[in-house]
Formats: structure tokens, C-alpha cells, sequence
């Protein structure tokens, strides 16, 4: 291994007592892997850690208080000597002891599959991820070769910087005048990740300043624009420019591709497409009877005005998913009085911090203890080690609220939460979902001012009974009550299952993806193919959602485009499709998977399942299975001509 790291003049200039305090904000977890890969200090590796089956976050946590203190007096020690010897570049260690480090963190051994993604996602090697030619083609070969990538947020950066760095000819398009999708556009009060942001970043972004564990969109936004320009890709952007339609002409082997922009409408063509549109960019509005009649301002969630001054106004807020729950405590502060029209609770978890940016002395372990930053990036995805035990339905187990006990230890959190911040019992019952946890999106909230403080103001008003009209002045409820206001605010998501909407996509024969999707909804082979749409990848498409966050997703899927790519290349062939019987044969399975999990249950019916009687959005494979399908394309059941 590579030394890495630079001098770290802080920890020079430090005190013994800052060091101290620094270290009392540490993790121990992640002390634990730390100090084993640096030191191979065998007196840490033996210290015990177990798992608290009861919350949302289920990490694995030191059990014995005095065995923190042995860690923290260890990294103290370690931190001193380090700033003695001068604070030099220093190794990250022999890379046989990274199963051991990485397996103490996560508080379980870690072998195959399960251990090369941990591995990948603590992020020691960046590029760990990015393509490596096993014989780069020649350069003319490879300029005749062009990708155009449709969408410029998360999956659309990641695919930048990764032809980028492949050396691959590509193109971005995006809609919005910046980069960043969903962060560009979700700017309401209260708009923030409930991923945490240290495992929200790209592998090749790990080192990346976050200022809290679970940040608000502005620096979301900021995170994708460092991207864009720390990786220099932002002038391969077509900002303010929308695609229309995707038309593949067999004759050429290209996609023809229907653009409307600031110089009008065009069209480009390009060898491949990658479309990284993301599920949650349509905004979805509720038709209600009376809507144009209202005389006030209304809006999507998704287009919150710029300087909006809401002192003095009366807002209603119709929708109860996670931007309703994140936007009326906010929007309590400042409104006169606001309405919540709710028609279904949500499950709520109590995160401690959740709106808060890390204490100081976080940001200054990031800065200046070796490879804190990578093993608290690989602490903060613990919990998809737990995400089978979190979504699996046990059909041994019986409870009428729950699908498992694991699930019903969440669901018990969830209700000692709501009983510490409601005392009504009527209002807790109104509050209660009657789905199980994860069959539906729950939501994250900070321990100390949520949703359940908001409903209990004098100033907001919940109501219960739906919408029964919109008029000139207001909102009617189900039950005849006038409620009159300046301002209605849909909260009401977007068209989830529809992906790929509104493009127009025709493949082989005239084939268009909305005809291929009529039976069962949206389908990808390896989440990212469709038969007869050659040379064509979805970036975080259908049942993506779940199992391993979304930078991780798109690069794995990235990785698995470029070998296409250069096995297309290396044979001398136009294009590469998938069978239409390895397609079905993969949904088979992702139906199957997913009919034995929690949004599976008839009690919940949100965008997590459809008409079809079936998900198209969530994924049911643990983050090992993801990685090994999506690690090296199966060839034999691919198409190349």
C-alpha cells in the first residue's frame, strides 16, 4: 500500500487536553477498526461489540463502557505520538490486516462478497470503482465511440467522472440550469437526506468536508457541485436542456436524441446512452376539484420560490410523506398558522442530531486523525448489514402489526418515540401507522423538535379527514370544514414508478419502452437493461431503491456499463443488448424476493408498490448480492453485433 495524507500542522499546534476532547467525540467502532489497521494492536480486537436489535439505526456498538474508555485512551495515545513524531504522511496499513479492521467495525466477520464491498466503500482506494482497461482501445477506435449521459444529480456526476476517467467521449444533458437533481430542485424548508451524508458521497468523494451527519440541501448542492468542478465536468454539460425523445437507429447503430434547449430544438446522436433521471424528479399533483379556482399561491414541493417570505400567511400543506413530515415543523417557525392535511401517518424514528451540524471537535478528527474520515464513512453504512433482518418477512412469526421480530423491536422504537413526544393518547392513535415498519418510506426526524412537536402547536392545525374540495379561498375538508389560506403546498411525491417519464424511448422495431412496460411496470436486467434497447443503461432504475445507497449503486453500475462498453469494443462490434429470457428470469427473481418482504404487506400502499401488484421501485437483494450481480456482466446472456 501507498502512503497517503499530508501534514497535518492542527495536530502539530495541539494540546494534549485537545487531543483529549477531540477523541471524547470520537466513535468507538470506529476506533476499534482504526486503531487495529494502524497499530495491529491485538488487545483491540479483542474487545466486544453487539448489536441493539430495538431502533432504526440497529449499528453495533462497544457493549461495556469501560472497554470505550480503553479505546479512547489507546487513540489518545496513538493521536500524541503522532503529533511528537511530527505528524508525517503515514501508511494505512498492511492491506491483510484491511478483513480484520473492516470486520471490527462492523461488529460481525465479514468474508466474499460481503467483504469485498466493505472493502470498496471504505474508500482507502478512490478508484476502486473506475474502469481499467485490460487493452485500451485505440484512440481512434475510442473517439468513434460517444455516450451521452441524461441527467446531471447524483448518478449523472458519477457517470462523468467515471467515462472521464476512462478516457470514454461522453456528454451530460440536464434540464435544470445546475447540477445535482433532486438537491437542484428540493429546496423547501426542512428538505435534507435521511441517509447519512458521509455514505450519501461517492467512494471518490469520501474525503469530502459534510458538516453534519445527515445534511440539509444546500450542501447537498454544494457536495454536487464540488463534484462538477473539482472533477472538471461541468463543461461537458448541456445545461437548461431536456430531452424529448430517444429513437435507435439500427442502420447506424446510434441513438437519436431529441433535445430542447436555449438554442431550440435539436437533435444529437450518440453510441450509447446512460439515463441517471432518478424516480423521485416528477412532481405529482393530486387532481382536486376546484384547484383553478383557488386565489392564492400554489406549489409543488419541488418548486419552493426563492425568498419566499411566509410572515403573515396561512399555509396549507396537503400530503404526509417525508417532505409533509420534514416541511411543517419548519414551516410552524415562520407561517402565521399552517394546515396539514393528512391522510396516512408515517413511521417516525428520533435520531439525535439529526438537524444539528457535527460539535467542532468531528470535523477536526476528520482533519486530523489518519483515515478517521474513511472507517466513520464505512460506520455510517453498518446498518445495511441489518437491512435483510430490518425488511424480511418471517412467516413463523406472528403479530398483527409487524412481519418479524426484528420488525416489530423497530416498530416498538418507533411507538416509545411518539410516547415521549405526544402525551394524548387519541393523538398517538391518529399518529399511528396500521402498516408494519419499511413497508412503506419512514421518515427521520431529530429527537428534540419533529412532526409530533408541530401537530401540538397552537398555531398548526392536522387534519384527518381529507380534502373535499379546493375553492377561492381555501381548502373544504372531508367533513364540510372551510379552512381558509394564503397558500396550499402539495406535498404529495412524485411519479416514482414511472420511470424514465415523459421521454419517449423507441427501440428494435419501433418498440418503445412504455409498450415493453405495459405488463408489470418498469424492469431493468441487473437493474440497468431492457431487451431491444441496445447500447442503453438506466443509472439507479428500477428496484434500485434499498440494500446500498445510491452513489454506491451508480457506480456499481457504472463499473458494470464500461465493461459492456469495452467488451463491445474489444470485439469489434456496434451494440450490446440483453436476452429477453435472462431479463424475465432476473424479474422473476426480484418479484419472488420481494413478495417476502415488508412493502410487501397489503397494508401499506404508497409508491413502494403499484398497480401491478407488484414493486418496481424497491430492491429485495442484501448489498453482497448487489455488489456480486452487478461486479462483471454475464456475456453468455448479452447480445453483441
Amino acid at each position: 500500500m501507498t502512503a497517503t495524507g499530508s501534514l497535518r500542522s492542527e495536530l502539530l499546534e495541539a494540546t494534549d487536553d485537545e487531543i483529549e476532547d477531540a477523541i471524547g467525540y470520537a466513535d468507538a467502532m470506529v476506533l476499534r477498526g482504526l486503531l487495529y489497521q494502524l497499530t495491529g494492536d491485538e488487545s483491540v480486537a479483542g474487545i466486544e461489540s453487539g448489536r441493539d436489535l430495538r431502533g432504526y439505526a440497529v449499528f453495533p456498538e462497544i457493549t461495556r463502557a469501560e472497554d470505550v474508555d480503553v479505546l479512547r485512551r489507546k487513540a489518545v495515545a496513538f493521536l500524541k505520538s503522532y503529533r511528537d513524531s511530527g505528524a508525517p504522511s503515514i501508511d494505512r496499513g498492511p492491506s491483510e490486516r484491511l478483513p480484520k479492521s473492516v470486520s471490527l467495525l462492523a461488529g460481525e466477520t465479514l468474508e466474499g462478497d460481503s467483504l469485498l464491498t466493505w472493502i470498496e466503500e471504505l474508500a482507502l482506494d478512490p478508484w476502486a470503482r473506475s474502469h481499467e482497461w485490460e487493452e485500451k482501445p485505440d484512440a481512434a477506435k475510442l473517439q468513434g465511440f460517444s455516450v451521452t449521459v441524461i441527467g446531471a444529480g447524483l448518478g449523472g456526476l458519477t457517470a462523468a467522472v467515471m467515462l472521464k476517467r476512462a478516457g470514454i467521449p461522453y456528454r451530460v444533458i440536464e434540464k435544470n440550469s445546475g447540477v445535482g437533481g433532486t438537491w437542484h430542485e428540493n429546496r423547501y424548508p426542512g428538505a435534507r437526506v435521511d441517509t447519512p451524508s458521509r455514505s450519501y458521497t461517492n467512494i471518490f468523494g469520501a474525503n469530502y468536508p459534510y458538516p453534519g451527519q445527515y445534511c440539509p440541501w444546500p450542501e447537498n448542492k454544494k457536495y454536487f457541485d464540488w463534484v462538477a468542478d473539482d472533477f472538471d465536468v461541468r463543461g461537458d454539460i448541456m445545461f437548461d436542456t431536456e430531452v424529448s425523445s430517444l429513437t435507435w437507429d439500427e442502420v447506424s447503430a446510434t441513438w437519436q436524441i431529441a433535445i430542447d434547449g436555449p438554442d431550440g430544438p435539436d437533435v444529437l446522436s450518440s453510441s450509447a446512452v446512460i439515463t441517471a433521471v432518478g424516480f423521485l424528479s416528477r412532481p405529482q399533483v393530486p387532481a382536486i376539484e376546484g384547484q383553478l379556482e383557488f386565489q392564492g399561491e400554489s406549489w409543488h414541493t419541488a418548486r419552493w420560490p426563492e425568498d419566499l417570505d411566509l410572515n403573515g400567511k396561512r399555509v396549507a400543506v396537503i400530503g404526509s410523506g417525508c417532505s409533509g413530515y420534514q416541511l411543517v415543523p419548519e414551516l410552524a417557525r415562520q407561517a402565521e398558522h399552517v394546515v396539514m392535511f393528512q391522510r396516512t401517518p408515517q413511521w417516525v424514528w428520533g435520531i439525535k442530531g439529526y438537524t444539528s451540524p457535527f460539535p467542532p471537535q468531528v470535523n477536526w478528527l476528520d482533519r486530523n486523525f489518519p483515515y478517521y474520515t474513511n472507517f466513520m464513512r464505512l460506520r455510517t453504512m453498518a446498518r445495511l448489514a441489518a437491512w435483510p433482518l430490518m425488511t424480511d418477512i418471517d412467516p413463523e412469526f406472528e403479530d398483527p402489526h409487524a412481519v418479524s421480530a426484528f420488525n416489530k423491536g423497530m416498530r416498538d422504537a418507533a411507538i416509545a418515540f411518539m410516547e415521549q413526544k405526544i402525551a394524548d393518547p387519541e393523538l398517538r392513535a391518529t399518529m399511528t401507522p396500521a402498516h408494519p415498519p419499511w413497508s412503506a418510506r419512514p421518515v427521520m426526524a431529530d429527537v428534540d423538535y419533529s412532526i409530533y412537536d408541530a401537530i401540538q402547536r397552537d398555531d398548526v392545525t392536522l387534519v384527518t379527514d381529507g380534502v373535499r374540495k379546493i375553492n377561492r379561498t381555501g381548502i373544504e375538508g372531508g367533513d364540510g370544514t372551510q379552512y381558509d389560506v394564503d397558500i396550499i403546498v402539495y406535498a404529495t411525491g412524485f411519479h416514482a414508478t414511472n420511470y424514465l417519464f415523459p421521454m419517449s424511448i423507441t427501440g428494435r422495431s419501433g418498440r418503445t419502452v412504455h409498450d415493453f412496460w405495459q405488463e408489470g411496470g418498469s424492469r431493468g436486467y441487473t437493474f440497468s437493461m431492457i431487451p431491444g434497447f441496445p447500447n442503453f443503461w438506466m443509472l439507479y432504475g428500477p428496484n434500485t431503491n434499498g440494500g446500498l445507497g445510491p452513489s454506491s449503486f451508480s457506480e456499481l453500475t457504472m463499473r458494470y456499463v464500461e465493461q459492456c462498453i469495452e467488451r463491445l469494443m474489444q470485439d469489434g462490434k456496434t451494440s450490446i443488448d440483453v436476452r429477453e429470457d435472462a431479463y424475465w428470469r432476473f424479474n422473476q427473481v426480484v418479484d419472488e424476493r420481494n413478495s417476502l418482504k415488508a412493502w410487501s404487506d397489503p397494508r401499506a400502499r404508497n409508491y413502494y408498490w403499484t398497480e401491478h401488484g407488484r414493486s418496481t421501485t424497491m430492491s429485495p437483494f442484501p448489498f453482497n448480492e448487489i455488489f456480486r450481480l452487478l461486479r462483471h456482466p454475464k456475456f453468455d446472456e448479452l447480445i453483441l453485433e
